[in-house]
């Protein structure tokens, strides 16, 4: 079994943890677990086309909402998951301890749509960004539709 599927059998656990945190989460958890596998996807698809190991990339969009699922709430996700999901990562013995500093980044820094990070965050961002919109998700904030816009151009 390869690493990216080790890793979503372990977060897809995870989740069931943290599926009653709140009655009243501000995205279902089925959400969460669709939006989990599409990221992966979509991140891995980035990666290729970007020349950043596409295993790393699929699994740092995997873990990205992790302070979502853990607490239920938006506001605040990207920091509130940052130390949790490297305990998690951790757990899973699956990532090297750099490896686990670099997830742990792109996860803290997801949120800062219009800052420029290091090519894993970026490609956490755009799969954040796409997988909302394939979706029909609201893209409320600016930076992320003029993010969503700069890769409908190709830019």
């Amino acid at each position: 079994m390869n690493k990216i599927l080790k890793l979503q059998i372990a977060l897809l656990s995870e989740i069931d943890k943290y599926a009653d945190v709140t009655k009243e989460r501000d995205y279902p958890i089925e959400w969460e677990k669709v939006h989990i596998s599409s990221c992966a996807k979509l991140g891995y698809i980035f990666a290729e086309q970007r020349g950043v190991d596409p295993i790393l990339a699929s699994c740092a969009c995997a873990v990205h909402d992790y302070g979502r699922i853990i607490t239920g709430k938006q506001a605040n996700h990207a920091e509130a998951g940052y130390q949790p999901v490297m305990e998690f990562l951790r757990k899973t013995e699956l990532f090297t301890e750099e490896e686990v500093l670099e997830l742990g980044l792109s996860v803290k820094n997801h949120s800062k749509k219009s800052e420029i990070g290091t090519p894993l965050e970026e490609i956490v961002k755009d799969a954040d960004v796409v997988d909302f919109y394939q979706y029909g998700y609201d893209i409320p904030r600016e930076e992320q539709r003029e993010r969503l816009i700069k890769l409908q151009m190709g830019k």
